[in-house]
Formats: C-alpha cells, sequence, structure tokens
C-alpha cells in the first residue's frame, strides 16, 4: 500500500473516530440536560407541593379558630346568658329555689361544658393528622348543622382505604373551602357531601341546592382556582356543574400507588 493510501485511510479513519466520539457527547450533554431538567422540574414540582401543604395546614388552623370563635359568641355564650337570665329571676323572686327550676340551669351549664370540652379538642392543632378527612369534615358538618340550622350530611360508600396523610390534608382543606363558599355564596339549605371508594379512585362530589352562579364569571375568582391549584397538586380531577337549583363541585382522587393498602372500618372513620 502506497503511502498516500496509508495516509488517507488514517485521515478517514480519525474523521470517522472524531465524528463518533463528538455524537457521542453531543448525545451525552443533550441527555445531562434533559435529565437535568426533569430533576429540576421534579424539585420544583416537591417545593410547590410543600408550599401548598403548609398554606393548607395554616389555612386549616385559621379556620379552626374562626370557627371556635363563632361557636363562643353565638352558642355557649348564648346558653351561659339564658342560665344567667334564669339565676337572675330566682333572685329577684327571692322564692325558694326548687329541684326543677335548679335542675334546667344545670342542665345548661353542663351542655356549656360539653361544649367548651369539644372546643379544647377542635383547639389541638393537631387533631386532624390523628383522624382523617372523613372524620374532620363530619365533625365540621355537625358544627354547621347546630349553628346554622343547616340540613347537612355525609355519605360514605365502597371499601373505605387510609389515604396519604399530606394527600388528605389537602382534600380537607378543598372541603373546607367548598363548604365556606356555600355558607358565604349560595344562600343553600342543605349540603350533601358523597364520598364514594372504587378500587382505583376516590370520588368526592360537594352538593348544594342553593342559587348556583355563573361558571364563567366564577372560575376567574381565587376560590375555586384555589380548589383546582390543590386538586392539579395531588393529581386529581376537578369539575363543577351549577344552575339555578343548585352546584355540584366533584374531586375525583386516583389511588393508584398513593394510598396505603390499609381497608379501613367504616365505623372508624365516621
Amino acid at each position: 500500500m502506497q503511502r498516500e493510501e496509508i495516509q488517507l485511510l488514517i485521515i478517514s479513519f480519525s474523521i470517522v473516530l472524531f465524528t463518533l466520539l463528538l455524537t457521542v457527547f453531543i448525545l451525552f450533554f443533550f441527555f445531562q440536560k434533559k435529565k437535568t431538567k426533569f430533576l429540576t422540574d421534579k424539585l420544583e414540582a416537591e417545593l410547590l407541593f410543600q408550599s401548598e401543604l403548609t398554606k393548607s395546614k395554616i389555612e386549616i388552623k385559621e379556620q379552626t379558630l374562626t370557627n371556635v370563635s363563632r361557636e363562643l359568641h353565638d352558642n355557649i355564650g348564648q346558653i351561659l346568658s339564658v342560665a344567667l337570665m334564669q339565676m337572675n329571676i330566682l333572685i329577684e323572686n327571692n322564692d325558694s329555689y326548687t329541684i326543677s327550676e335548679l335542675s334546667k340551669i344545670k342542665d345548661l351549664v353542663t351542655k356549656s361544658l360539653n361544649e367548651i370540652r369539644l372546643l379544647s379538642k377542635v383547639m389541638n392543632g393537631d387533631v386532624f393528622l390523628k383522624t382523617n378527612f372523613i372524620a374532620a369534615i363530619s365533625e365540621d358538618l355537625d358544627r354547621i348543622k347546630a349553628l346554622k340550622k343547616i340540613k347537612c350530611k355525609i355519605n360514605i360508600n365502597g371499601e373505605v382505604k387510609k389515604i396519604n396523610t399530606e394527600h388528605e390534608t389537602i382534600i380537607y382543606r378543598i372541603l373546607q373551602e367548598s363548604i365556606s363558599n356555600i355558607l358565604r355564596h349560595s344562600h343553600s339549605d342543605s349540603i350533601t357531601i358523597n364520598i364514594l371508594f372504587t378500587k382505583n379512585n376516590c370520588q368526592i362530589d360537594i352538593i348544594d341546592t342553593g342559587k348556583g352562579f355563573d361558571l364563567k364569571e366564577s372560575t376567574k375568582g381565587s376560590g375555586l382556582s384555589n380548589i383546582k391549584t390543590r386538586a392539579d397538586l395531588i393529581g386529581a380531577n376537578f369539575d363543577i356543574y351549577s344552575d339555578e337549583t343548585g352546584t355540584v363541585l366533584m374531586i375525583n382522587y386516583p389511588l393508584k400507588n398513593l394510598m396505603i393498602d390499609d381497608p379501613i372500618k367504616k365505623e372508624n372513620y365516621i
């Protein structure tokens, strides 16, 4: 083989080798760039989730304080006022106190003490973490029913399963915010929450019989926007239907890979 041919062969081999190395480098560069972007996006998503989780916990505590303040004023305050009024009547009449009259006052004071014990339980910041979103929202509905004289009902169907605790916190906050919107805007005389557990999903419907609203206008507000943002964070689908007969807010939460495989007896949840 002539010297020129050998040189040409060496040059050709060098070009091929350089091209191959350059291709490998470019592929490696783009792979690393894609990997870095994936990790960055994952970190941003995790930070966003933790931020929203913290915000939800703070809002839950703020809502709890608001509920306690309202109950102290509207419920316990009223009961004690009636008890005080009855005691004043007995004092003014200057009669000997009868067993019946004193028993009525005792019952009022006992009722107040029971209400205070309930509030002390509610005031515990970690009370929700020790239960679950179904038990927590059931207690909320009981208080609303007692204070607002609104019909409240919760229906649970299917085999109840334990959900990721962090996701439960966000689901509970979604329910709280939905109920708050109903009380403020809908003028509804009833609130119904239907919870259905299937093999792969937890379907939650919040139903009111209020005046309804224009979806195009209301979706611009922060209330529904916050609910949708939180639903997206936990991978849940959010939908809403409203007309003049009321509103239905629907949350479909996928249980796959997000729950603890621990079926719970329904009576332990409510």
